[in-house]
């Protein structure tokens, strides 16, 4: 090789590095610049919380969550709980310390009353509202110190000691049910699962798909598992009527189908984009431009409580990358163990694609027909008598 074609292919090579150097300089200039300037507004977040709210909702509406309540607890934040939670004790106690003051007060049992030594009050060692306090925490807690306690003179003492035992019974396993169900409730579970930032478009099995890559980070398995999505976008009906947040169905699958998922490693589920795919249509240069978003839900029941949990993402049209696929995470170590490398769980490399789907099928539609061939019926043979002309 002489100096000329080495100045050539180095000429070959600065170009293409040149080139595709650009190329990501105007993807992150698109994406982190002016992809700030106009965010879209999604109704899943990456996490799988619900952007929405509900206004102008009447009263009644509202009374409904009171009746409710059980629920409403439980969807409660966790610095309102524990407002409920102390607020609901500190509350029952000094209620009762309250009445257990008046019951001394009206049968003359505190110190002001200079009541004589051989005189048996309702309630022993009650001499003012700390006191009262005290004794009433005592007797809901069951602690039961013996310093302060009830006699048998006074019915109404017996009476109130028996409501609030009954009633510190039902707020004891009330909060703390609804503490432990707080705890213990499946969108915990649901935190250990995880999806790829981004989505992409690549060709798998000779066919165009949409591939997403989900892992469950525990060794605990998903049993039951299914998974499917949803396709938001604003729609305009044949009569007009603007309808947003229109849902299409996206079917997911993996090698074994799309139920029953063995969830023991990462998971590459994939959409088949086909005539009935509604990214059919679209093509690498106008993916960006789309309005839409892709909502993916996992649904499982997990191993260890038998719960039914819930994970939800969503991909927007900026999240979703055409021509590239996902880098390998599983390997074989030289025990005979398998390893998942999550450092690369959502790296993804340039692939070469076809930059729609209609043309994947429309060159393969092409090259069935030259395999098949067709018969022209127009076609008629004719025979043509051949003479020598020529004289020797």
């Amino acid at each position: 090789m002489d100096a000329s074609d080495r100045r050539c292919m180095f000429r070959v090579l600065i170009r293409a590095l040149t080139e595709r150097m650009f190329k990501h300089l105007r993807r992150w200039f698109v994406t982190h610049i002016f992809g700030r300037s106009r965010q879209r507004a999604r109704l899943v977040s990456k996490d799988g919380r619900c952007n929405i709210e509900f206004g102008n909702v009447d009263a009644q509406s509202r009374f409904i969550f009171f009746v409710d309540i059980w629920t409403t607890v439980l969807d409660l934040k966790w610095r309102y709980k524990m407002t409920v939670f102390i607020t609901a004790f500190l509350g029952s106690w000094f209620l009762f310390g309250l009445l257990w003051y008046v019951v001394a007060y009206v049968h003359k049992d505190l110190p002001e009353f200079y009541p004589p030594d051989n005189r048996t009050p309702c309630v022993e060692n009650i001499n003012g509202m700390t006191s009262a306090f005290l004794f009433s925490l005592e007797t809901q807690v069951t602690i039961g110190y013996g310093f302060r306690f009830v006699t048998e003179q006074c019915a109404t003492a017996i009476f109130l000691l028996i409501f609030q035992s009954i009633l510190g019974v039902i707020i004891n396993s009330f909060m703390c049910g609804a503490i432990l169900a707080k705890i213990s409730r499946p969108k915990k579970r649901a935190k250990t699962i995880t999806f790829s930032k981004n989505a992409v478009i690549s060709k798998r099995g000779g066919k165009l798909c949409l591939l997403i890559r989900v892992a469950n980070l525990r060794k605990s398995l998903l049993i039951g598992s299914h998974i499917y999505g949803k396709l938001l976008k604003t729609t305009i009906t044949p009569e007009g009527e603007t309808i947003i947040l229109d849902q299409t169905n996206i079917n997911f699958v993996v090698d074994a189908g799309n139920e029953n998922l063995f969830f023991i490693s990462p998971l590459t589920i994939y959409h088949i984009i086909d005539h009935n795919s509604p990214f059919f249509h679209m093509a690498a240069e106008t993916l960006s431009q789309q309005d839409f978003e892709l909502v993916v839900f996992l649904d499982g029941t997990v191993e260890s409580t038998s719960a039914t949990c819930q994970v939800r993402t969503s991909y927007i049209p900026e999240e979703v990358l055409w021509g590239y696929r996902f880098v390998p995470i599983v390997s074989k170590t030289k025990e005979g163990k398998y390893r998942v490398d999550f450092h690369n769980f959502g790296k993804t490399v340039e692939v070469e694609t076809p930059h729609c789907a209609m043309c994947l099928y429309n060159e393969k539609d092409a090259r069935a027909r030259m395999k098949r061939g067709y018969d022209n019926p127009n076609f008629v043979l004719s025979e043509v008598d051949e003479t020598d002309d020529t004289q020797m």
